[in-house]
């Protein structure tokens, strides 16, 4: 059976929040779409997370993803930024689950190595690296765009293993389930 699926990465954000989508089919990866949702002139907390609202479900209509990707956030020394990042985050999940569309969350560290190699690549290492495994010929302006699409095709290297479903597949039980065979 051969794959075809298109999977939306997300790099969440207030001020800039990136996106890619991907086209996978048998096992041809292309890219179909990248860029950002600009929150920087949105004054206040809930007309931002209005616009990721709205910018995502139309993202959703126009390229019926299968499956929805996104960075999960990661701990900084500011509590408010990190209350503000997780409600857009929140809205994201909630965009892709209002459509039917099942997420999987990465950490910052799993998206750079599973791009790069390394899990403190910069992210212009990843940027460049994704120009050349996607080939697209202009590097965008905020590498948040590129970061999107690290989220989508880290998703797909991982075989939509991410955080939310590590026990399930890395605990015994999960092996068992996977492998009925291997039991005696």
């Amino acid at each position: 059976m051969s794959e075809d699926k298109i999977i939306l990465g997300i790099d969440p954000g207030t001020t800039v929040m990136g996106y890619g989508l991907i086209h996978i089919k048998k096992k041809e990866i292309s890219m179909l779409n990248f860029g950002i949702i600009q929150l920087k002139k949105i004054e206040t907390h809930p007309d931002k997370l209005k616009r990721i609202l709205e910018r995502l479900n139309g993202l959703i209509l126009e390229f019926k993803p299968d499956e929805m990707a996104i960075e999960a956030p990661f701990f900084g020394k500011n509590v408010q930024s990190m209350l503000k990042l997780g409600r857009a985050q929140g809205v994201a999940i909630a965009a892709s689950l209002n459509h039917n569309v099942p997420y999987e969350e990465y950490s910052p560290r799993r998206i750079k190595q599973a791009i790069t190699g390394s899990g403190s690549a910069s992210k212009e290492q990843v940027a460049t690296m994704l120009q050349s495994i996607l080939r697209f010929e202009e590097m965008p302006k905020y590498l948040d765009a590129t970061d999107g699409l690290a989220v989508a095709l880290c998703h797909h290297y991982s075989k939509g293993i991410g955080e939310n479903n590590k026990n399930k597949s890395g605990s015994w039980k999960g092996f068992l389930n996977s492998n009925p065979d291997r039991l005696k």
